[in-house]
């Protein structure tokens, strides 16, 4: 799991960033002898105004010099998924790095300012896309029922639309799982 900043001034352009991580991962993908790389990224806006910068996670271990020479435009910082049970197999590693990136998605739903509308709010590798999985409930607690039995577990965040004063859309409801 790692984040990529731009030096100098930044970047302030979303569609920019996009080409940007767009040729981050082909780089990426070259250097690796060009198999497919799972991968999740995820644009956030610097609080001290420098721009935009990306999180992101792939599905093995990449060496700095090589994420960094792929990246080119600034700074790369590394984190280690130091927290895992000794043993944790690929799914719980899935699960620790999705829920990482999905607190920077749960961003732009808390603040509005932070998303940029026609975009999406994360993208993942060609070929890796999250398999769709239709439910269908009476109410929004019912909707949570099933998809907690649906993923074995209750989600760690809940919003729902009706909570936000400000919410001007239809009813909307958000949810993220976690754990083991």
């Amino acid at each position: 799991m790692g984040t990529l900043t731009y030096a100098g001034a930044g970047c302030h352009d979303p569609l920019q960033l996009r080409a940007d991580v767009g040729e981050f991962f082909r780089n990426l993908r070259t250097a690796l002898g060009d198999d497919p790389l799972p991968y999740v990224w995820v644009p956030e806006w610097h609080k001290s105004g420098h721009g935009l910068h990306v999180h992101f996670a792939v599905g093995k271990y990449i060496k700095r010099s090589v994420i960094e020479q792929a990246w080119g435009h600034g700074f790369v910082h590394i984190k280690l998924m130091g927290d895992l049970r000794a043993g944790a197999g690929v799914v719980e590693e899935a699960r620790k790095a999705a829920g990482y990136v999905s607190k920077y998605v749960a961003k732009t739903f808390a603040d509005p300012d932070a998303r940029v509308l026609g975009l999406h709010r994360y993208d993942v590798g060609q070929g890796f896309q999250p398999e769709k999985v239709h439910l269908w409930a009476p109410s929004s607690q019912g909707l949570l029922d099933a998809a907690s039995d649906a993923l074995g577990s209750m989600p760690q965040r809940v919003w729902h639309s009706g909570d936000s004063d400000d919410w001007e859309g239809p009813p909307a409801l958000w949810a993220q799982w976690g754990g083991r």
